[in-house]
């Protein structure tokens, strides 16, 4: 019986045992939850056309350097969270810096199928999906899509963009 019991509790092959079940069950766990996941279905159809409408509008405006169509779309209370950049609070900075790093230079194009829209009662919709940029003065630059979020208020059957989270 003492052998049975050293064995077991030899600390070294006991938390092998240990960590070895753990990950079996973890990852049977992990693997039980991901089948759970369904392909996105918009649950509002006029809602989700409506966003990537808005979307498709504000990002020719991006495209084309229009500036007046992007300054009409972005909400004086925004907040543009950016992995590389930081936080952005200032509309009018925004704006400045997309007028001398974006225009011309680069071009947003939506990866086809990959936009979800969720409704948020009160307030707008939230918009995630997947997008690649473009660098027009780099054409040979590989673009890797890269994640965002987008927060659109609409009052006054007008919307805006009042928070973006991007991620490359």
């Amino acid at each position: 019986m003492k052998q049975l019991t050293d064995f077991f509790f030899d600390g070294n092959l006991f938390w092998k045992i240990v960590v070895y079940l753990w990950s079996l069950l973890t990852s049977l766990f992990t693997q039980a939850q991901v089948n759970e996941i369904q392909p996105y279905e918009a649950k509002d159809v006029k809602l989700h056309q409506e966003i990537v409408k808005m979307d498709s509008i504000f990002f020719n405006a991006y495209n084309t350097c229009d500036l007046k169509v992007q300054e009409e779309l972005i909400s004086e209370d925004l907040e543009f969270y950016h992995d590389n950049g930081g936080l952005s609070t200032s509309k009018k900075e925004l704006l400045a810096a997309l007028k001398k790093n974006i225009c011309n230079k680069v071009k947003r194009t939506l990866i086809k199928g990959s936009t979800e829209v969720y409704a948020i009662p009160g307030y707008g919709a939230v918009q995630m999906g997947y997008h690649k940029f473009f660098n027009k003065l780099e054409p040979n630059q590989k673009s890797i899509p890269s994640r965002f979020v987008t927060l659109w208020k609409k009052e006054k059957n007008k919307w805006t963009i009042t928070r973006v989270i991007s991620l490359h």
